[in-house]
């Protein structure tokens, strides 16, 4: 099992672990609570703001989110042409505030997600699990989450402390 702590220049790393030869963790605790981080993940108007890696300077052109249990997403980087990419999938269970999962359908061998919101009062610890239906694209996916998600998630700290209530 190979695991890799990123910190991104933050003090909060984001832990990506290969639990099995089929399924890959990310962990990440934000210092946000619970029904904010969820809707974060959940409402299409903040999913923007921070899913797509600046660094990699994609910007979401479509994002549509209907966060319930048999609703869909379709998420699209890029302008109408060919330099776009489309994901797109279903809920299969939306439990607000505490667990998400979701199919990915935009290829035979793309994993279910399952994200859990655990409630520390004013922080959450959120783990995303990627189980594929064979081994074979964990690898290239263990990869490209190692590189992409401590970015998006140090992006959505940042949304989340820019939301939060000033003391």
């Amino acid at each position: 099992m190979s695991q890799s702590g990123q910190s991104n220049g933050t003090t909060k790393p984001t832990t990506v672990a290969r639990k099995s030869d089929r399924e890959l963790v990310v962990t990440r605790t934000f210092d946000s609570p619970v029904r904010a981080v969820f809707d974060a993940w959940t409402r299409p108007e903040l999913f923007r703001l921070w899913w797509s890696p600046k660094s990699m300077g994609a910007t979401l052109s479509a994002c549509e989110i209907d966060a319930r249990t048999g609703g869909g997403y379709r998420i699209t980087f890029g302008g109408d042409g060919s330099d776009s990419m489309t994901f797109f999938g279903k809920y299969l269970e939306v439990t607000a505030p505490a667990r998400l999962v979701w199919t990915n359908e935009e290829s035979a061998d793309a994993p279910v997600t399952t994200v859990t919101f655990e409630d520390d009062g004013e922080r959450t610890r959120l783990v995303l699990s990627e189980l594929y239906p064979s081994a074979e694209p964990v690898a290239d996916a263990l990869a490209g989450m190692q590189a992409m998600s401590s970015e998006q998630f140090a992006q959505l700290d940042e949304l989340l402390a820019a939301r939060r209530p000033s003391a």
